[in-house]
């Protein structure tokens, strides 16, 4: 087999795998639609923005977790995307879901307290990223392992 056989199959694996996810994005968007708003996002994204730099400067909070949360941080600012944010609905979709599984990870690791002490928005922001976060209404963490 030639060694451009294996990358073309790669590619076409790749391929398959981003329009599979492509198509699974699509159907949960469509399913919850009121998931989340452009306008609620747009709105929260300050306050976010402003909870990660407080997290990854806060020595308080492990040092892995630190990390994850700077990785997220450039992945949300930067201009390139897994899914293109101009596709209407999903184009965000995939942000809401590595930022939801970022923020887990980080409760799951550092606790729920870091999270409130650090957040500088409106309660019903908190109350979204703490639902995002895998927290329930109360405070009493959803997840395994997390305080």
């Amino acid at each position: 087999m030639y060694w451009w056989q294996a990358l073309l199959g790669t590619l076409a694996g790749l391929a398959g795998v981003y329009a599979i996810l492509l198509a699974a994005l699509w159907i949960y968007a469509r399913r919850y639609p009121g998931t989340v708003g452009m306008r609620d996002a747009l709105q929260l994204l300050p306050d976010l923005l402003r909870l990660l730099q407080g997290l990854i400067t806060d020595k308080a909070v492990p040092r892995g977790v630190r990390v994850k949360l700077a990785l997220l941080l450039v992945y949300l600012l930067i201009p390139v995307d897994l899914v293109p944010d101009f596709l209407p609905v999903i184009g965000y979709a995939d942000d809401l879901i590595i930022l939801a599984v970022a923020l887990r990870s980080a409760v799951r690791s550092a606790g729920s307290e870091p999270l409130r002490r650090h957040w500088q928005g409106t309660p019903a922001g908190l109350a979204f990223i703490e639902k995002l976060a895998g927290l329930r209404s109360g405070g009493v963490s959803s997840l395994p392992g997390a305080r």
